[in-house]
């Protein structure tokens, strides 16, 4: 993206986000009879910094990595998690009080108000609880012509870990200690294992170290890795002893595992192009690990026989999980199939922007070939 379309997203970006913020304030302060409620001058202050708050986190975190920038960027985080809900509740306030006008009837239209902003707030908080208690999940994935030597092998699934501002090598250590109880044959890290923002890049990805599979640990490159030079992540997590595809097959006991990395999977033609130079053997069982679902039916096409994919998030939660079933529909996540192959997407481990999961999981995913 060029200085010039992003200075453009960020405008655009912020003027949506006073526009919600205003609407919020209109709704609180809104009363039927006329008589507005005192519009206090702190209640402004305090809804001109919100409405400015993320996007300003967001961009110093791209810069700048301390810790009371830490604090600001997680607050302003939760709080655009929150935005959705209390949107939603603004809402549904305006149509209950129109409702109740038409039918004649007499509300107390603070009251709704406070009532559902109060409920927001407890949905928001709780999300933010969930996303913060990572999953085991569990799956059996059958494939044809597998090894006989990979019949019973297990494997782990983890992706979209999003090393950054609100969470780092502490929670990745978390899930390293989770990953290794299961004892897994190999791990798959099939990108964003850092969120992009300005971060250690080494010291963070040091837990891996402590990542231990007989057959290997792998990872591509995601979207959140490749928003500039990637080199600095890509060293990073080869420095912790994990191995990075690019375009590339390495061959494990007789099965074949490939890595995309995410720039190089978007494009349909561009896709199938790296595919072909790879020279998958159709006639073996294959895994192929790439970032996103996007394009399933090159993946198929190419001979594939399992794609691992992140990236969806399964939305995070409601109501952005309905927009992410709309675009990636059946491979929005868990194992579903196209074809003669089968592709396994993982809602992921940690989160983007805000920390909030209400309707989807943080998972690591358990995988036992057949």
């Amino acid at each position: 993206m060029t200085a010039k379309r992003l200075i453009i997203f960020i405008a655009i970006f912020q003027s949506f986000l006073w526009l919600i913020h205003f609407f919020l304030y209109e709704t609180w302060t809104f009363s039927p009879v006329g008589n507005d409620t005192p519009e206090a001058l702190w209640i402004k202050l305090v809804v001109g910094f919100l409405s400015v708050s993320f996007i300003g986190a967001s961009l110093l975190a791209y810069r700048y990595n301390n810790a009371p920038l830490r604090a600001f960027y997680r607050f302003a985080a939760v709080w655009a998690g929150m935005l959705t809900f209390l949107v939603v509740a603004a809402g549904c306030s305006w149509i209950i009080f129109g409702v109740a006008r038409v039918a004649g009837l007499e509300v107390n239209f603070h009251g709704i108000v406070e009532l559902l902003f109060g409920a927001a707030i407890v949905a928001g908080l709780c999300g933010v609880f969930n996303a913060g208690w990572t999953r085991v999940t569990r799956t059996t994935v059958t494939l044809a012509n597998l090894p006989a030597v990979w019949r019973g092998r297990r494997a782990v699934l983890i992706s979209d870990l999003h090393l950054g501002h609100v969470r780092n090598g502490n929670f990745l250590r978390r899930m390293v200690a989770k990953i290794s109880k299961e004892k897994p044959d190999v791990i798959f890290i099939p990108g964003d294992l850092y969120d992009g923002a300005a971060i250690d890049a080494g010291r963070a990805a040091e837990p891996l170290n402590k990542l231990v599979a007989p057959q290997g640990v792998y990872f591509v490159a995601g979207n959140h890795e490749q928003f500039g030079d990637d080199s600095k992540y890509l060293n990073a997590v080869s420095a912790a002893g994990v191995r990075v595809l690019t375009n590339e097959k390495v061959e494990v006991d007789g099965l074949q595992i490939v890595g995309v990395p995410y720039r190089h999977a978007t494009h349909g033609e561009h896709f199938a192009s790296v595919l072909r130079g790879i020279g998958v053997d159709q006639r073996r069982a294959s895994i192929l690990l790439t970032h996103a679902p996007d394009h399933p039916e090159v993946a198929e096409a190419a001979g594939i026989s399992l794609q691992l994919s992140g990236h969806t998030h399964l939305g995070q939660f409601v109501p952005w999980s309905w927009i992410a079933r709309r675009i990636y529909r059946q491979f929005v996540y868990g194992l579903s199939r196209i074809g003669n192959m089968q592709v396994l997407t993982s809602s992921g481990a940690g989160t983007w922007g805000p920390p909030v999961r209400l309707g989807s999981n943080p998972e690591i995913v358990v995988i036992e070939f057949r």
